[in-house]
């Protein structure tokens, strides 16, 4: 049976106490994944300033050099999993065979991470804003006639990963370009991808001390957490709530993204059809980019049906389908649980289920939900604003004047109007963290805009910086 090994500061490491993550098929061990305590992690890190100094030995440009060429290791090359090669086509079937997620869906993922691998670059212009990098080199440096300086905040970056879509992954990885050592703590179905781009980055020249890979469990998670001065983490509402409010950590949970649709382009909802569905519908619905509402001002029950004749097109299919376009459930318990909860909220007046066909589906030996869409009359109904790791979306209706304030918190909003009044509100709302005007599917992302946080304030602080010109 394969093996994943814990990786300390890139060397590889077998630990007695392991974790088997079967087949989602067959329900077979497909994986032993070596498993790192909270004490073992401790002490790793100790030497992590170490680490941060090997790392500082290149130049930025050199580092953005290594990253192009691991985008070609990553996509093309076979790589070194444990005592055995992984080959690309491995990687695919032993990703969609633990998490779920379709083989062609894990191919979009694969290329979304070469892509930010390959353009790293442009990701870093957006991240710093343009900044000449060579400054972050020498601590400081000019730049249109300004001197600037900026110092990192930290020794590493700790990701507490989801097992949810590979494409996360590149939200991590230009801390590799800015000099800060890595610390991963993968999800458990999906050890896969983060153990492969850190073996792309060392088969293109990278520090193996630059990568550490630790599975493990809640403990050695808020170890990470800790012992690390800068972090990101992954999760739902209560994994992420007791770090809400400590800054070291950039929260990614729940995203609750919508579209906004005002009357005066309701009446032409055929045109954006295209664009709902690929929202609420791409990459399996698993992303929290992935539209999870739809708010209109009028015409809401049609606007609910159109979607759902739309949707209910997009049926589960074998893993290995060409076609295939929703992700089977790791654990089928939890498709069960998720869909007992809809079946309990859509009891509670305000809310009309328009789903067609039954929501959990047995397939090939899978458990799917099926898309799911819920028209509510209530916009204050509990489904209303909420988000499930599945193509499920509901549709609310409210007054122009009540929309800003009715909408809660939300990662991504696609907003299609041509009333400049509500666009300036929404402009001026802290709920929204990326606003697209225009039809801008939500999952859409550009490289050089991130669409939560922002790594490089996340690493750096810029600092007040005078130099005598007698030290010049």
């Amino acid at each position: 049976m394969q093996h994943i090994p814990i990786l300390r500061a890139g060397r590889t490491y077998r630990s007695l106490n392991t974790v088997t993550v079967p087949h989602i098929k067959t329900g077979e061990p497909l994986v032993d994944v070596s498993q790192a305590n909270r004490g073992l992690i401790a002490k790793d890190l100790i030497d992590i300033p170490l680490h941060q100094q090997t790392l500082k030995q290149f130049s930025v440009k050199g580092l953005v050099s290594i990253c192009k060429d691991a985008a070609r290791h990553f996509t093309s090359s076979d790589l070194p999993l444990d005592d055995t090669i992984q080959s690309p086509e491995v990687y695919i079937k032993q990703l969609s065979g633990t998490t779920g997620m379709p083989e062609a869906l894990c191919r979009q993922n694969m290329e979304k991470i070469r892509g930010v691998l390959e353009n790293i670059d442009v990701v870093l212009d957006g991240l710093t804003r343009g900044l000449d990098l060579k400054i972050l080199d020498d601590g400081w440096g000019k730049q249109n006639g300004r001197i600037l300086s900026y110092v990192c905040e930290t020794n590493s970056l700790g990701a507490i990963l989801p097992s949810n879509s590979p494409g996360v992954h590149s939200l991590w990885i230009p801390a590799f370009a800015l000099k800060v050592p890595l610390v991963l703590k993968p999800g458990r179905e999906e050890p896969w991808t983060p153990y492969r781009i850190a073996q792309a980055f060392i088969a293109a020249g990278a520090p193996m001390e630059a990568f550490s890979f630790y599975p493990t469990d809640y403990s050695g998670a808020n170890e990470i957490l800790v012992r690390t001065g800068r972090s990101m983490l992954f999760g739902g509402g209560s994994t992420v709530a007791p770090w809400v409010n400590d800054p070291r950590v950039e929260i990614h949970g729940p995203g609750r993204s919508k579209i906004i649709i005002h009357q005066d382009t309701i009446s032409n909802i055929g045109d954006y059809l295209d664009l709902i569905v690929e929202s609420v519908s791409k990459n399996g619905g698993r992303s929290c980019i992935n539209a999870s509402g739809v708010w209109v001002t009028a015409q809401g029950r049609d606007t609910a049906e159109a979607i759902t004749e739309r949707l209910s097109q997009i049926q589960p299919k074998p893993l290995d389908h060409p076609e295939a376009g929703i992700a089977a459930w790791a654990n089928p318990k939890a498709a069960h649980g998720i869909s007992s909860l809809i079946d309990r909220q859509i009891k509670q007046p305000g809310a009309v289920e328009l789903t067609k066909g039954d929501r959990v589906v047995e397939l090939d030996g899978c458990t799917f939900l099926r898309p799911t869409v819920i028209w509510c009359e209530d916009s204050e109904h509990p489904l209303a604003n909420t988000e499930f790791p599945f193509p499920f979306v509901s549709i609310s209706e409210v007054p122009v004047s009540q929309l800003v304030e009715s909408i809660g918190e939300t990662l991504v909003a696609t907003v299609i109007t041509d009333n400049t009044r509500l666009i300036q509100e929404l402009l001026e709302t802290p709920l929204i963290d990326r606003l697209n005007i225009g039809p801008i599917p939500t999952n859409q992302i550009s490289w050089d805009s991130p669409h939560e946080g922002n790594l490089f304030e996340h690493l750096y602080r810029q600092r007040a910086f005078q130099q005598d010109k007698l030290l010049k």
